[in-house]
């Protein structure tokens, strides 16, 4: 009795629920259709539409102009450089060379050399140069100054005339003027950012800690992969190689620094016949500035003197241990009189002097004061 009653409900809902889906998909057709007759209904196309007619727009301004020649002409000698690893197989012994990094450099002159941050390259093990055509060559390191950021690679590419880029100076700039930065950031090979020069005199520190001095800031937008490339005046000549920014998110915040193009020019050469620059130094090793202010004093700690150089004929002393066992050394406290606060100070003055050089160190002991006269020496 109850068998029959469920196949008796049964068979009245299934009309029903038939019913239902086929209004339900009369519905929908009916939408669809108005959809489509919808504009000839209301009039919203109309068959005689043709593309607007371009309104003329005349001359460039002078100032697009010129910046489009300036491109035209600095662009071929702007290249973009991959840095890269070599990696391992733990399945194999092969080994594989993997893109680590990207950055910017320029060409230097037509033997092939090509300037860069040393940061661009500091990690890497291999490294390779686009040109402006595209074309892709291996690059051989030839030298570095970390000091300065600077690096220069050198490429085979005697099939391609190579523009060197036009070299300015950076000695008669001035607050205000135009620049222009070329570059590759985050890949965009061949990107212009074009701004003004923010200030002047400027210091950041070197990969090494060391100050470099006389850094141009600037306002044109200069984001990861930019570093290395050149900064441009409105005449197009190297005025600086785009090296920092100073930003909370890592990218463009206002704020962009280029090492100055006399001291690229002064030491690019150098790198170039030497590898390395010679440097005037005195041929000692230095207390970390730290533990100089830990010791309550100010100055730059001496903390070896190395054996026949400069600084040992000239009477400086290593650090040693006095009549009581307390650590005593010489402290410079300044350099042809001007001061110095601590080791960057006195890297900054050393960095103004070529060697052969003679300078006065005013030194602090703990019985006395000296002035010692020292020849400056190369400590490449």
């Amino acid at each position: 009795m109850e068998e029959n009653n469920v196949d008796r409900t049964r068979s009245v809902a299934e009309p029903d629920h038939k019913r239902g889906l086929i209004l339900l998909l009369l519905a929908l057709l009916v939408v669809l259709l108005f959809w489509q007759i919808r504009p000839w209904l209301f009039g919203l196309h109309n068959q005689d539409a043709v593309p607007r007619a371009v309104t003329p727009r005349g001359d460039l301004a002078e100032d697009e102009r010129s910046t489009i020649e300036l491109f035209r002409r600095a662009s071929p000698s702007v290249v973009f450089i991959t840095s890269k690893a070599t990696q391992r197989s733990p399945f194999s012994l092969r080994a594989t060379e993997v893109p680590q990094g990207s950055g910017s450099g320029f060409v230097w002159d037509a033997n092939g050399y090509i300037v860069t941050n040393f940061h661009v390259i500091q990690s890497a093990q291999a490294a390779d140069v686009t040109l402006a055509d595209h074309s892709t060559w291996p690059a051989r390191l030839v030298g570095v100054e970390p000091d300065k950021d600077l690096a220069v690679l050198r490429i085979d590419a005697q099939s391609r005339t190579l523009p060197a880029i036009a070299v300015g100076t950076s000695s008669d700039l001035e607050v205000g003027q135009k620049v222009f930065a070329i570059g590759n950031p985050f890949g965009f090979d061949q990107t212009l950012t074009t701004g003004v020069i923010s200030g002047l005199g400027r210091v950041i520190e070197s990969v090494t800690g060391r100050p470099i001095e006389g850094v141009i800031q600037t306002d044109a937008a200069i984001n990861p992969g930019n570093s290395g490339g050149p900064l441009l005046d409105s005449a197009g000549r190297l005025i600086g190689i785009n090296t920092a920014i100073v930003s909370p998110s890592g990218a463009y915040a206002g704020i962009g620094f280029a090492v100055p193009v006399d001291v690229v020019n002064r030491l690019v050469p150098q790198i170039i016949r030497y590898g390395r620059p010679p440097k005037a130094g005195l041929g000692v090793s230095l207390a970390p500035d730290h533990i100089v202010r830990r010791l309550g004093l100010e100055g730059a700690l001496v903390g070896e003197v190395m054996s026949g150089s400069a600084a040992e004929k000239a009477g400086l002393r290593s650090l040693r241990y006095d009549t009581r066992g307390r650590v005593v050394g010489d402290l410079i406290v300044a350099v042809d009189g001007q001061p110095v606060r601590n080791s960057r100070d006195l890297f900054r003055l050393l960095d103004t002097h070529e060697i052969g050089d003679r300078v006065i160190l005013q030194v602090r002991r703990p019985e006395e004061h000296v002035n010692l006269e020292v020849t400056l020496q190369s400590v490449r």
